[in-house]
């Protein structure tokens, strides 16, 4: 049986990527909670497992999954980057109030035809904004 870690390090040295200890358990992270977390959040969550951990391990990891393409940064609030490991082209919905991030499956004709008005498309970055149908749930049970 094939274990998380020895897939993680099988898709980093697929990629080119050295699988030192805290990239596996970066792109663990990662792909086990797809919540789009801040550097700064899978830097708290590491620190208490790896006390020796650093942000600028964190901050150089997650560069280099994004110059080999594993890592989609997503900048939905102005205000800092997300992460995300899905790198399929997919849309995202923030919701204002609980401020979660979540993927959309939603076609766009436009990237599947690599064009739009004579431009060609090499990334799709889409996102809505509004209330989450959890908040929107919470909200009605409050009389909100």
């Amino acid at each position: 049986m094939i274990t998380n870690m020895k897939l993680f390090k099988n898709k980093l040295e697929e990629n080119g990527i050295k699988p030192t200890y805290i990239r596996l358990k970066i792109l663990n992270y990662l792909e086990m909670n797809k919540s789009h977390p801040t550097a700064e959040a899978i830097y708290k969550t590491l620190e208490k497992q790896i006390p020796t951990v650093s942000r600028t391990s964190v901050y150089n990891t997650l560069d280099v999954f994004y110059e080999n393409g594993l890592v989609t940064p997503i900048f939905i609030t102005g205000l800092e980057a997300r992460f995300d490991s899905n790198i399929s082209p997919h849309h995202h919905f923030f919701c204002e109030k609980c401020r979660q991030i979540i993927d959309l499956d939603i076609e766009c004709d436009h990237f599947k035809n690599g064009n739009v008005q004579g431009h060609k498309i090499t990334e799709l970055h889409a996102y809505f904004k509004g209330i989450c149908k959890d908040c929107l749930k919470k909200g009605e049970n409050k009389n909100e």
